[in-house]
């Protein structure tokens, strides 16, 4: 029975009223510690918050040119056009004066999808991943297009929901280059592959498959790349909430009673 016990209660056991951190934390009258740097005084002003912010998902201070990237990036996500799915999460919390805190909260959650988002990086890695160790196999772009449509209905990280093409895909590149980035293992096959992709069906990479190669080729992990763009919409939904909350109250979308076409039963009588 002890035994027993300590299966399946020993890990709970060994956390038992205790917090255990790598990370680093605050000691009361002394500093605030983060990954062994003293926050207060080695980082502030030192290093860019989107330093910080990468530092705190994977545990290691990047460059600072990889920050600037990071920061374009974020850029090129967060749009202040209201009929964006996320964003319309914001206009829709403004409007009903919902707190700010709120309306960004739920256009972030929204933004977790498998369509389009953060929340397409794991698929976009998951593909990668597969491309990848055919191409170093030496299976041609073609055959490992083929191969996988056998078993999905799309290749994960090329073509667009709404529009053909991704402008944001060469502002990066541009970007990148410009703070002397070169074209890694991944980036340059999802290059190839978005050649193939547009020669035969009229369909290229788009900003998720770019960023994710990219961030892959500075050796970040699928788990790690969808950290770190987690909150990558956050300033584009905040802007939809500010402007719908500045106008009167309920005026995003009004819905008018004739605006439903209901097709359900016809009224009757209840007994």
């Amino acid at each position: 029975m002890s035994s027993n016990k300590n299966m399946t209660t020993g890990i709970w056991d060994r956390n038992h009223k205790k917090i255990t951190t790598k990370k680093g934390g605050w000691r009361v009258g002394d500093q605030v510690y983060s990954h062994g740097y003293n926050l207060l005084e080695d980082l502030v002003g030192e290093v860019s918050f989107f330093q910080q912010m990468i530092m705190d998902m994977t545990g290691q201070l990047p460059e600072r040119r990889l920050a600037e990237w990071l920061e374009g990036c974020y850029h090129c996500s967060s749009w202040p056009d209201s009929r964006i799915w996320c964003n319309q999460m914001g206009s829709l919390a403004g409007t009903s004066r919902a707190r700010k805190t709120a309306g960004v909260c739920a256009g972030v959650l929204a933004s977790e999808s498998a369509m389009y988002g953060p929340g397409t990086a794991y698929g976009v890695m998951d593909f990668l991943e597969y491309a990848m160790a055919e191409h170093r196999k030496g299976v041609s772009v073609p055959d490992m297009i083929t191969h996988h449509l056998k078993t999905h209905r799309d290749v994960a990280g090329f073509a667009r929901p709404v529009a053909k093409g991704d402008e944001r895909v060469d502002v990066m590149q541009r970007l990148a280059s410009r703070l002397g980035f070169g074209m890694g293992e991944y980036e340059t096959l999802v290059m190839e592959i978005s050649e193939y992709l547009t020669a035969e069906y009229d369909e290229c990479v788009n900003y998720s498959g770019y960023v994710v190669a990219f961030l892959a080729d500075q050796g970040y992990s699928k788990k790690e790349i969808g950290r770190i763009t987690a909150l990558i919409v956050m300033s584009g939904v905040l802007a939809c909430y500010v402007e719908a909350n500045d106008k009167p109250a309920g005026t995003f979308l009004p819905m008018r009673c004739d605006d439903i076409v209901y097709t359900g039963v016809e009224d009757r009588e209840l007994p």
